[in-house]
């Protein structure tokens, strides 16, 4: 035999028959995190792969995985990690995590700094808006090539919540599965009842509109717990958690399709003031109560960017003295 024979047994037996003769497909998906900047993405990539490291600033675009068996002996599941830093300041780069080959097995995870409700909507906005369309495109060219996969995806997204829902009519599922994490709840904690009280209710209903999990987590152990559980069922497949927590004066916890627009309720405004709100969708409605309270900062990303160049987590000495040199 040759080397590339004694290869292909080998590759082969660790692929066919377990005991019941059926073989083990080694299960392989996506996730991109994405979010406001200092908003605590690594820290929940890190908890995610058990990893015990000091999270660094993300810069651009950052990929790990993390690997697990299902059960003893089965080839180990993979799972892509893709990080978007600079809050909304690098959007362009969402395209290239996510493509054709791939869009099946994705997954996002929308992290958002709840000790900041005045970055909130425009980060939740822009960032989502930006994917949706990235996504769409995928669609379009699918449709063309691949139309088997571009409805199998459109298919999965009616599927988030159940035909019988009452709200199944009412809502616009995100292409493709998707998590809002609020983060820093220790902080948040500390809010107004009534801010604490807008800030819940616009996030359950911007979760419930676009199909997505919710979940608040913080440097407590708990919640961070909670979060993992929603990105392992992602990430591995791992089953689904069935707890709810929708009381606003604790953390939330809303996996897809648990919630509705009854519970919910309506927008956290007086009728004279959503009478005097022209809006043209349940989601823009939303937007403008949530902005009468919390008006958006005119804040840039790019502005707040450091050169990477200057920072010392890439120094490298002989090129730092050339580049020194030619500078001077």
């Amino acid at each position: 035999d040759t080397l590339w024979d004694l290869a292909i047994a080998e590759v082969e037996k660790r692929e066919n028959p377990d005991d019941d003769g059926k073989r083990v497909e080694v299960w392989e998906r996506s996730i991109l995190f994405m979010g406001n900047k200092n908003g605590g993405k690594t820290t929940i990539i890190l908890r995610c792969l058990e990893r015990e490291e000091t999270p660094k600033p993300t810069l651009a675009l950052e990929y790990t995985f993390g690997r697990r068996a299902r059960r003893h002996n089965a080839p180990k599941d993979i799972a892509h990690f893709w990080e978007l830093g600079g809050g909304t300041s690098l959007m362009e780069l969402i395209r290239i995590p996510i493509s054709s080959n791939n869009i099946k097995s994705f997954a996002v995870v929308l992290v958002l700094d709840l000790s900041k409700p005045n970055e909130l909507w425009t980060t939740m906005e822009k960032l989502l808006q930006v994917t949706r369309n990235h996504v769409n495109k995928i669609l379009t060219k699918l449709d063309k090539t691949n139309p088997e996969v571009a409805t199998e995806i459109k298919q999965r997204m009616q599927n988030n919540l159940q035909r019988d829902h009452p709200d199944y009519e009412l809502v616009d599922p995100f292409p493709m599965p998707l998590v809002i994490i609020g983060s820093k709840y220790d902080i948040f904690h500390e809010f107004d009842s009534e801010m604490r009280k807008i800030i819940c209710k616009t996030l359950r209903f911007v979760s419930h509109y676009y199909g997505a999990s919710l979940v608040f987590t913080s440097k407590s152990e708990a919640l961070l717990l909670k979060a993992r559980i929603l990105i392992n069922h992602l990430a591995f497949g791992y089953d689904k958690s069935k707890s709810l927590s929708v009381d606003h004066s604790k953390p939330l916890f809303i996996p897809a399709g648990l919630d509705s627009l009854t519970q919910i309720g309506p927008p956290p405004a007086s009728d004279g003031d959503i009478g005097k709100l022209r809006a043209n969708t349940p989601l823009e409605l939303w937007k403008k109560v949530f902005e009468k309270t919390f008006p958006p900062k005119s804040f840039c990303d790019l502005q707040d960017t450091k050169d990477p160049a200057q920072d010392l987590q890439y120094a490298e000495y002989e090129v730092d003295v050339m580049r020194a040199q030619k500078n001077q």
